[in-house]
């Protein structure tokens, strides 16, 4: 047994300076205002399945923000930085809880690295989207955090509902593992209403408290184990659900997982049909999910550290770093194109660039 810090403790030993607090927020208000309808942008959230190197992590970091300087006219872009991780049976939890990748499950450390990326992020200028995995590491690091979502294993969670209605972050709730978006309606409902519950208080003290509901509930289509929701039926029934429940018709789309069959080749199909249902005037899509890193696919893991391949993901198979930068660059040419088509995204010349500011900021 390990006695941990209070959140309180932890955040003093790794403060987030006045710059970074504005930048959060300034994040989170902009996917607000994304979801609201008020920025026309498209949220796009981007990154490894799961964090398990500090150094590919930033170097993920280095390239997105290239890119999304460049193409921010069109999307709002976030990294994907999931340090926790949920497994249907056993294996590895993520980084937070192992984060010298051998199984020593040294908590404390995950927790004190976590916070200490989510920090150079901040620095970086990319905001943050995660999966609040466990409600008690979650104040760890939430400040942090400009997006975050409840997975297809907790969106029927009571606690993780009771949960999302205490923060003051942009919340997605995923639909179920079999498909079901039943319970991602209800959850989005749920944590957009006031809940008593108990909870811990920053000092570490068992305390009961009063939320006051989180109005910026959403939900996340991301297929089920039978089929597929990205299409243009499926994603108008999640619409009604949403209506119906008295809930704002708004969804996101994620591009990997079971729409993707979970095969990381497929999730350009699925891009690439959600921003042709965007261009024909489906305004209630407000964003999509990518899975990527460096180098494409995924590869075993034994909790031998030493053997990994540099920049592959030890969870779910994503996207190589060239065919992401290619699939983006593609979908702003044509949100550009039905925008302005006199005005031409000159996108070789922009990835030149990105290019050699990756290479000097990575020096």
């Amino acid at each position: 047994m390990e006695l941990l810090p209070s959140y309180k403790e932890l955040k003093s030993q790794f403060p987030a300076s006045a710059s970074q607090d504005n930048f959060i927020e300034d994040c989170r208000e902009t996917v607000k205002s994304i979801l609201n309808g008020t920025d026309k942008r498209l949220l796009l959230i981007v990154g490894p399945c799961s964090i398990h190197d500090f150094h590919s992590a930033k170097e993920f970091a280095f390239r997105l923000k290239c890119l999304a300087e460049s193409l921010s006219p069109h999307f709002f872009i976030l990294m994907r930085v999931y340090c926790e991780k949920a497994r249907t049976a056993t294996g590895w939890k993520g980084f937070l809880y192992d984060p010298l990748l051998d199984g020593s499950n040294q908590l404390l450390l995950g927790i004190k690295k976590t916070r200490q990326l989510l920090l150079e992020l901040c620095d970086l200028r990319i905001p943050a989207a995660t999966e609040f995995l466990d409600p008690l590491t979650a104040y760890y690091y939430e400040d942090l955090i400009s997006w975050g979502s409840i997975g297809a294993r907790t969106s029927s969670s009571q606690i993780h509902r009771q949960f999302a209605s205490n923060l003051q972050i942009p919340i997605g709730f995923k639909n179920g593992i079999a498909g079901n978006i039943s319970a991602a309606v209800q959850g989005a409902y749920a944590a957009s209403q006031p809940h008593a519950y108990m909870a811990l208080h920053e000092n570490g003290w068992p305390i009961a408290t009063q939320s006051k509901g989180n109005l910026d509930t959403h939900i996340v289509l991301r297929g089920g184990e039978t089929k597929t929701n990205f299409d243009s039926h499926s994603i108008s029934e999640a619409l009604a659900r949403l209506s119906h429940a008295n809930l704002p018709e708004r969804v996101l789309i994620d591009c990997s997982h079971h729409n993707s069959n979970k095969k990381h080749e497929k999730q350009p199909i699925v891009f690439q049909s959600i921003i042709d249902q965007v261009l024909a005037g489906n305004s209630f899509i407000k964003g999509l999910m990518l899975e990527s890193h460096l180098y494409a696919g995924n590869q075993p893991f034994h909790f031998n550290p030493q053997e990994l391949r540099y920049g592959v993901s030890i969870t779910d198979s994503c996207l190589d770093w060239n065919s992401t930068q290619t699939l983006i660059e593609w979908g702003a040419h044509q949100l550009q194109e039905n925008l302005n088509p006199s005005k031409k995204l000159s996108l070789s010349s922009e990835s030149l660039f990105s290019s050699m500011i990756c290479t000097k900021l990575k020096r």
